[in-house]
């Protein structure tokens, strides 16, 4: 997505402004952003509209992840970003944003238009391991596997071979609980 098609509140135009022409018509919101009506809302377009709290050094992931890649109308109450650089980075506090300090492996990564996300299996295997202690990673979770059902296997696979893992009974429950959701849906 070419830069000149989202407009973030403050470059060039400030909020008033686009929400005016977002009442107008002209417009349509993409999380904190706005861009032309006529024009598909993708993942390049969703996580463009996070570079304001995307800091450097860490990529999109849980919710957030989900909401990129296409899953839910608009984005999450609270942004997810995971650290994907070698060494811890300042970053500057940002509400409704959570830092999470692990650094992810480089096949859990893609990059869209620039900027890293994590991949569709990874966000929904954390999405799984979170859900337990977040309702709206609950949400995001069944939202990602009704979407992308064949990611369900590939999930439960990669959390039982995983060897030391706290949580780890209660998240392959969860990923029970989709499979059966699934093959009744079928």
């Amino acid at each position: 997505m070419h830069p000149s098609l989202l407009y973030l509140p403050g470059a060039p135009l400030s909020l008033p402004e686009l929400t005016a022409a977002r009442i107008d018509g002209l417009l349509i919101e993409v999380g904190d952003g706005y861009m032309p009506p006529d024009i598909p809302e993708g993942p390049a377009a969703r996580l463009a509209s996070l570079a304001p709290i995307l800091s450097p050094g860490y990529a999109a992931s849980g919710p957030t992840a989900a909401w990129v890649h296409g899953v839910g109308d608009g984005p999450p109450r609270c942004h997810h970003l995971q650290r994907v650089a070698q060494r811890r980075a300042r970053v500057r506090p940002i509400r409704d944003v959570v830092l999470h300090d692990r650094q992810l492996e480089a096949g859990d990564i893609e990059v869209v238009s620039g900027l890293p996300v994590t991949t569709r299996v990874r966000t929904l295997v954390d999405l799984v391991v979170t859900a337990g202690d977040d309702s709206e990673s609950a949400l995001w979770m069944r939202r990602l596997a009704a979407a992308s059902p064949e990611l369900v296997e590939k999930v439960r696979v990669i959390i039982q071979e995983r060897t030391r893992m706290p949580g780890k009974r209660a998240a392959l429950a969860r990923v029970a609980e989709l499979a059966a959701y699934e093959d009744v849906t079928r």
